[in-house]
């Protein structure tokens, strides 16, 4: 099948042209926050609360798993803004842009690793035989807050997996359909690798899920999903041949 010379599109849409996280930061009442203040917002609000509850209720075992899921959705939230950003910077055609963004699947997929994981939580891992994960980081008995904080942060960082996801499926369909010229593949490149190094990131959680093979199964293969799929977007992107175009 021969690839399409692509060009933006000039028909009207009805879709957006953002991801829904980056809709509810530009839409927050009277704040103006440039990507870094987001972040740093978003970063220290979290943060404190992870140590000021762990602290409070003497559980200071969840500040460090906390702090790197923390971590993890900021960058989450820095790698979706240059994404977004580099991706509305180039001349793309309509159709590309309207499926990573105005589809809004990154919230599908969000919300399938979010209850896929709480389901792992508090249905399957207290089946099984020992201690869960949830009573070897929090307690026994964990505070309500505590756990409302824990499923707020573990939402946020499912939102951006799923975001990476949907982020290298599409790029990996906009590499097979489409040509481009080669200003534009070398920005694209960037942005696949981009993503492909989130994904990398995510190994920080590996040392928290060892030994709880389901969790380090799920994270391990995201993370090679998403590096490998980013990838193959990548090397496969096509110029236009100027000698036909």
């Amino acid at each position: 099948m021969a690839r399409s010379s692509a060009h933006a599109g000039t028909e009207s849409s009805p879709y957006g042209d953002t991801w829904v996280y980056e809709s509810i930061i530009g839409a927050l009442p009277g704040i103006e926050l440039s990507d870094t203040e987001a972040i740093a917002l978003q970063l220290g609000l979290f943060e404190v609360a992870v140590i000021v509850l762990s602290i409070g209720y003497g559980i200071e075992s969840a500040i460090l798993p906390g702090t790197v899921a923390v971590f993890e959705a900021a960058v989450g939230s820095g790698a979706m803004q240059r994404l977004g950003r580099g991706t509305r910077e180039l001349d793309l055609p309509q159709s590309y842009r309207q499926f990573l963004f105005g589809s809004s699947i990154e919230v599908v997929l969000g919300v399938l690793a979010f209850v896929a994981l709480v389901t792992h939580l508090f249905v399957f891992d207290p089946r099984g035989t020992g201690m869960t994960i949830i009573e070897s980081f929090l307690g026994e008995n964990p505070p309500i807050l505590v756990v409302y904080l824990t499923l707020l942060i573990l939402w946020d960082l499912c939102y951006r997996i799923g975001t990476s996801w949907w982020a290298a499926v599409v790029a990996l369909w906009r590499s097979w359909r489409y040509e481009f010229d080669s200003e534009t593949v070398g920005k694209l490149r960037r942005l696949d690798a981009l993503n492909a190094g989130f994904g990398l990131t995510q190994v920080a959680m590996v040392p928290f899920v060892i030994d709880r093979p389901v969790l380090l199964t799920a994270v391990g293969g995201h993370v090679i999903a998403v590096i490998g799929v980013s990838l193959a977007a990548l090397v496969t992107l096509d110029e236009i041949d100027v000698s036909t175009a």
